[in-house]
């Protein structure tokens, strides 16, 4: 028996397709909820509401070899929602500035960013 192509997590930087309908479209996959694409691949993110977003359900992003992340976009959503300032302040010390956005934002610039060579990250919420 063959191992499944995606188990929840995909190695390697891979664009984001597509977005919305509760999911994301990357690797020439569909996902349903919310990823964290990270340079180490994307996996499941068990988010669902902005106010989740903090330093535990992020700590992958913290995982992340020191100097891989200079950018990370967080996609709060169909509306902005800011981070808290302890988020921000534990991201700014792991040398990462952090920038929310809504969701279909998030994705289309962590695409462009990544196709630049940028080290970027995203954690994207899913949206409808």
């Amino acid at each position: 028996m063959s191992e499944p192509k995606y188990s929840g997590f995909l190695p390697g930087k891979h664009v984001i397709e597509a977005y919305g309908q509760g999911g994301f479209r990357f690797g020439g996959m569909s996902h349903k909820g919310s990823i964290l694409a990270l340079p180490s691949g994307i996996s499941a993110w068990s988010v669902h509401t902005p106010d989740e977003i903090d330093v535990t359900s992020l700590a992958s992003v913290f995982q992340e070899p020191k100097g891989a992340i200079e950018h990370l976009l967080v996609g709060t959503g169909q509306a902005l929602v800011p981070l808290s300032a302890a988020l921000r302040q534990a991201l700014r010390e792991a040398g990462i500035v952090a920038e929310p956005m809504t969701t279909g934002a998030a994705a289309n610039t962590y695409s462009i960013l990544l196709r630049e060579d940028r080290l970027v990250a995203a954690a994207l919420l899913a949206v409808p």
